[in-house]
């Protein structure tokens, strides 16, 4: 935002009362006098500096890149001798937007205090002895051996690998420094309904996370009214809510099952009697594939009075394992664990099937387990797509066939062991990210339908209103008369 007069004099003032500084010092300090003038208020940080994260979900064009250029600029300035990360989804985009681009960090940071820029290792060495590096987060395994005081996530909604990427540079913030109160990042993001940013938004990680949030209209003084124009195309749609106002989307809203589908088991009720159980694995692809883990659902089938045949979900986990993790543990699983014993003896079972998708590290894994004695089946998707697999099964969940635990401590709401399994796939396909849950829902679904274990809908009573005589006599019980 433009200066006022008043401000301007204000300044012309101050410039002139200190001639005498050496140019990099009077230069840094018009630079932050301006910056604590023309901030907005969603592009300042609270005065106490109490958090951990700055977390700014804001629309486009709302000064995310000009708020996180000053707030990594200023800091590297400040304190000199420090190391600072920037990190965006691209290496073009550590180039283009958040080091040379219109608010990046080689045009917010005056020139006399920058030292030198390589451009091929995307490095800002000031004069102060203060470097900023950039790091792709395509390429997370870079993160390794570094560390930083502080770091800038520019736009962490469109990393392909989020998860690995924000786990990554949290172990670079690991250097101290006693002129600063707390090692700190930013995150300037158009929000996405992805689970890490729902998490960090709601301070379920991050540690103190100070969220700010702000629409494209917050910065309009700044931006063409061309562009305000083609923006009202998108009011009161679900992309304009994401992309001018920077809310965060229900995921849930266009899933292609529904939370309310679920059936919920009282918890004040014992496990029911199982029938069979089968323990459903999405192996990961490798070991090295990056966000990628193994997941497991474990179901137990009983009958339902009012639906018939049913299935409830036993476990859920899903974690990054090795090979040799993951093989040892699907062993001990199965010869150890005992589903809906509910502590009373001589009662529960274990799995009956071990259910796993014949795919890259699955194949060798299906072959080991069945030398080991485990009755493991590997189950082949064909050619069907992850959403086409979920929409076969899906009917299955809407008739009221699936159950899930409810929480034996928050009447009416699920387990809490379940949420990130229910979430996971009450928000595939819109969400992206991880779907390793809704594989293993789907195949295991898949196969207890296609083997009659569950079935959409019961078997028709024999109508003989209809039939003919014959068919009557036919049928008839010979031993009757």
């Amino acid at each position: 935002m433009p200066l006022t007069t008043k401000q301007e004099q204000t300044l012309t003032k101050f410039i002139a009362a200190r001639q005498h500084w050496p140019k990099p010092q009077l230069d840094a300090a018009i630079w932050q006098i301006k910056w604590s003038l023309q901030a907005l208020p969603h592009q300042k940080e609270p005065e106490d500096g109490e958090y951990d994260t700055f977390l700014m979900l804001a629309g486009r064009g709302s000064g995310k890149t000009h708020t996180a250029s000053h707030w990594i600029g200023i800091r590297a300035w400040t304190f000199n001798k420090t190391r600072w990360l920037v990190t965006a989804p691209t290496s073009n985009d550590i180039r283009a937007t958040c080091f040379e681009g219109d608010s990046g960090l080689l045009n917010i940071i005056p020139a006399s205090l920058i030292e030198s820029y390589n451009k091929s290792l995307f490095e800002i060495m000031l004069t102060n002895g203060s470097l900023i590096q950039g790091i792709p987060g395509s390429e997370p395994e870079r993160y390794r051996g570094k560390q930083y005081h502080g770091a800038w996530f520019d736009e962490l909604c469109a990393f392909d690998y989020i998860d690995e990427a924000y786990d990554g540079v949290q172990f670079t913030l690991r250097l101290r420094d006693p002129r600063l109160p707390r090692v700190q990042q930013i995150i300037t993001t158009t929000p996405k309904p992805k689970e890490l940013i729902v998490d960090l938004n709601e301070g379920k990680v991050g540690g103190d996370v100070y969220v700010a949030n702000a629409s494209s209209y917050d910065n309009r003084a700044n931006l063409s009214e061309t562009f305000f124009k083609q923006l009202e195309t998108y009011d009161g749609t679900d992309i304009g809510k994401q992309e001018i106002y920077g809310q965060i989307l229900d995921p849930e809203s266009s899933g292609i099952i529904k939370r309310k589908m679920f059936k919920m088991w009282p918890a004040s009720k014992p496990t029911p009697e199982l029938e069979y159980v089968i323990a459903s694995y999405d192996p990961a692809t490798s070991e090295k594939t990056m966000n990628d883990p193994t997941a497991c659902t474990v179901w137990g089938i009983f009958e339902n009075t009012d639906v018939g045949t049913c299935v409830i979900l036993l476990d859920a986990w899903d974690n990054h394992l090795s090979y040799p993790e993951l093989r040892r543990k699907v062993i001990e699983d199965f010869k150890e664990v005992v589903y809906g014993a509910d502590n009373t003896f001589a009662k529960g079972r274990k799995a009956d099937l071990i259910l796993m998708e014949d795919k890259s590290a699955g194949i060798s894994l299906i072959q080991e387990l069945q030398g080991a004695g485990v009755p493991v089946r590997g189950y082949n998707p064909g050619r069907a797509d992850k959403v086409q697999r979920l929409n076969i099964v899906a009917p299955l969940v809407a008739k009221g066939k699936v159950y899930i635990p409810e929480d034996a401590k928050i009447p009416k709401q699920f387990s809490e062991w379940a949420k990130r399994f229910l979430r996971q796939v009450c928000s595939f396909p819109e969400a992206g990210g991880h779907d390793d849950y809704v594989d293993s829902l789907s195949q295991a679904l898949r196969v207890l339908r296609d083997s009659g274990w569950v079935r959409l809908d019961p078997l028709p009573a024999r109508d003989y209103d209809y039939a003919d005589e014959d068919v009557r006599k036919r049928t008839a019980n010979p031993y009757a008369q």
